[in-house]
């Protein structure tokens, strides 16, 4: 380095430029302390004479060096002006830009002051910014794409970059939760030979996630975001098994399926009522099982890491969306003061079944069922004080008349026509239609509701359920509450079947049991009448829209209480239920929510969250595709990895190598590829890279072993 007062001509086909540095910036923010910027600099431009007189920078030489020269130091400037220092590394840096820039290389138009001067976080004091061209891209990417891999040699900040737009996007709400995992490839995803509790063993694999968060983060604050779910650190293997025991049952538009027998294509109930279709089904093996009730005595099983939607009184006060918790993230967490702190979604709208043919009109299946007397030896009969309900039952059901027998009983008579004539005898059509439904003969305690009713349109399980309430029910106000309605049977099956045709509307049932033993007997016809069997009690709450009552009296009165009120559900307990077989499936719907056991809403994707896949190249063809298909609505994944240093077993091929060939060019998907020249640690690092490289494409060898090996001869390790 030169530098002198003395002026300096250029030579014949030389270029000389000059460059200024404004008063307001001192010349040691240019040059370097000792000069070591501008070392750089004549290193990387030998043939150019460069030199310093006050505050002036002139070089002369090779008309396009000279060119290149004055837009480094014009690139310097526009970065020192944002207050950020110019660094060894960013010199160098920003001449490789200028000089990939003016051969052609790369596509865009990114400077170096673009580049060196884009903020991603601040911590502490420290901000963290791409160095690289490669890395900006990589960094506009995440911003512009739902899946983005970021592939390179190590050093080249691929997971510390994601990490730090993850932790950028927890902060401005982008997302609810960030969560990062790896492949424990390593420990051979047999975590059970290492000592010491579960975190404990995979606390040294993951140590780099957890240094790269106490970097971006309050470290005092990352216990308690881990704890409540917001940041969640696991191996692969851990974090894929949000599941539900084989036997499960799944609501499908032909009824209930154990989810064990679901496959990809399947149709499944969505939160909505309609039928959504099955994306992925992932056996994962044998897991710890939770029963999951709700306070109306609905339930459920799932493992601990399966996902629930949620949201607590505070959330609803705050009009904050709903959040997506564990199983285990609720244990032990279920009560707040007096109330249960968790409320569960329900159906936005009816199952929506599709409509079958059914013999007998499904209101009056309901009255029958309700007050009518069906025994096989005798004539139906009827009992009512509401003549409401005679001629609605005169209508619904062709061919018949009801006769008063006195008082409130009445007899479902046949119509005689000339030709009803079957095996010499008459044909009566109710019973004929009873007979089909298995209900001819049935008494009070057997009754139910036939399955064509209960999986049938909405329209016609409503009619079935006001049928049951117009009879059997009725509506039960308190003051200054909303109207409850009130159902009592002593079938168990009609109980049960009441409940689901509740459900399936978007309704809550609270069961209960009047036990026969103890009561107060009735009294009719001047004499006590005992009671033989309990009575079964349904407090039923339906959704505003849903009518419970045709019969003018009740509905009369359930609108003057106000109606129904909203049904709500909370989780009431969670208990340990054993160890048991386990899938998990991905469905179609837009919030990821299916209808599973008792009309539960529940889902095991990953929505509104970042989430980032370390150390890819260790994940196998099939685990790339199970991570993959987990992804959520509003999530983000950014799946980082180096397949010039995979570990996997002999013969297991890499899931990064090979969903490069299946992705590429996918929309919504990006590859961003990072090269020795974007290594930001040590200098040598990438130098060892690229002799590496050098070495495996001389030699025809992977990772410096043959291709289609590993090395790992049983019995024999290198020395």
């Amino acid at each position: 380095m030169t530098q002198t007062p003395t002026a300096h001509t250029p030579a014949q086909g030389q270029a000389r430029a000059q460059f200024t540095v404004p008063a307001q910036h001192p010349m040691v923010t240019v040059l370097g302390s000792g000069d070591s910027l501008l070392r750089v600099i004549e290193k990387a431009f030998p043939a150019a004479d460069i030199h310093v007189r006050g505050n002036e920078i002139s070089a002369v030489g090779a008309p396009a060096e000279v060119a290149l020269i004055q837009r480094l130091f014009d690139e310097m400037m526009l970065v020192l002006r944002t207050g950020q220092p110019m660094t060894e590394d960013a010199v160098e840096r920003s001449i490789a830009m200028l000089r990939a820039s003016e051969n052609g290389e790369g596509e865009g138009q990114e400077t170096p002051a673009e580049v060196l001067t884009q903020n991603i976080l601040s911590s502490r004091g420290r901000t963290i910014r791409p160095k690289t061209l490669n890395q900006k891209r990589y960094v506009d990417a995440i911003d512009k794409h739902t899946i983005v891999f970021g592939i390179g040699p190590a050093g080249t900040g691929k997971t510390y970059l994601a990490m730090a737009k993850a932790v950028q996007a927890l902060q401005s709400k982008q997302v609810n939760r960030i969560i990062l995992t790896r492949p424990a490839v390593e420990a051979g995803e047999r975590l059970g030979f290492l000592p010491g509790t579960l975190y404990e063993k995979i606390d040294p694999y993951l140590r780099p996630l957890y240094d790269a968060l106490h970097d971006m983060l309050d470290p005092d604050s990352i216990p308690r975001l881990m704890a409540a779910g917001t940041i969640e650190v696991a191996p692969l293997a851990y974090m894929r098994g949000r599941s539900q025991p084989l036997f499960t049952n799944v609501l499908t538009p032909d009824g209930w399926r154990p989810i064990g027998d679901l496959q990809v294509g399947d149709l499944v109930i969505g939160s909505n009522g309609e039928p959504t279709p099955v994306l992925g089904v992932y056996p994962q093996g044998e897991r710890d099982i939770y029963r999951v009730t709700a306070q109306d005595g609905s339930w459920t099983l799932a493992c601990g890491e399966h996902l629930w939607t949620v949201r607590t009184r505070d959330d609803k006060r705050r009009d904050k969306p709903w959040r997506v918790l564990e199983t285990q993230e609720m244990i032990g967490n279920l009560r707040a003061a007096h109330y249960r702190r968790y409320e569960l979604p329900m159906l936005t709208a009816p199952v929506c079944f599709p409509e079958r043919e059914v013999p007998l009109d499904p209101y009056a299946l309901g009255l029958l069922l309700g007050d009518g007397c069906v025994s096989g030896r005798r004539t139906p009969s009827f009992t009512t004080a509401d003549p409401e309900l005679i001629s609605a039952l005169e209508t619904a059901v062709p061919g018949v008349s009801v006769r008063s027998r006195g008082g409130y009983d009445y007899l479902i008579n046949r119509m005689p026509t000339p030709r009803d004539v079957e095996g010499g005898l008459l044909t009566h059509p109710l019973k004929q239609a009873l007979r089909t439904l298995d209900l001819l003969g049935s008494k009070s305690y057997s009754k139910f509701v036939p399955d064509d009713y209960l999986y049938n349109s909405a329209e016609v399980r409503l009619a079935v359920l006001q049928g049951l309430l117009d009879t059997d029910g009725g509506p039960v106000t308190q003051k200054d509450r909303t109207c409850r309605i009130q159902f009592s049977t002593a079938s168990i099956l009609l109980r049960d079947d009441v409940v689901s045709l509740v459900q399936s509307l978007g309704g809550v049932a609270y069961t209960r049991r009047r036990m026969a033993e103890g009561r107060k007997p009735g009294f009719a016809k001047d004499r006590d009448v005992h009671h033989r069997r309990d009575v079964h009690i349904i407090d039923i709450r339906l959704p505003e829209g849903i009518e419970p009552f045709r019969l003018a009296r009740k509905a009369e009165k359930y609108h003057a209480a106000g109606g129904g009120g909203r049904p709500m559900r909370f989780i009431d307990s969670i208990e340990p239920a054993g160890r048991e077989d386990t899938v998990c499936i991905q469905v179609a719907a837009e919030d990821s929510l299916y209808v599973t056991q008792d009309y539960l809403l529940t889902h095991n994707t990953l929505n509104d969250a970042f989430i980032i896949l370390d150390e890819a190249q260790n994940t196998s063809a099939e685990q790339m595709k199970m991570f993959l298909t987990r992804l959520g609505f509003d999530s983000k994944v950014v799946v980082t990895g180096d397949v010039t240093q995979v570990d996997l077993p002999s013969g297991t091929k890499s899931g990064l190598r090979q969903v490069q060939d299946i992705l590429e060019g996918l929309d919504d998907v990006h590859f961003s590829r990072l090269t020795s020249h974007d290594v930001v640690r040590h200098k040598l690092v990438g130098r060892i890279v690229d002799a590496y490289e050098k070495y495996d494409s001389e030699h025809g060898t992977e990772n410096g072993t043959h291709k289609g090996g590993r090395g790992r001869q049983s019995g024999h390790k290198g020395k």
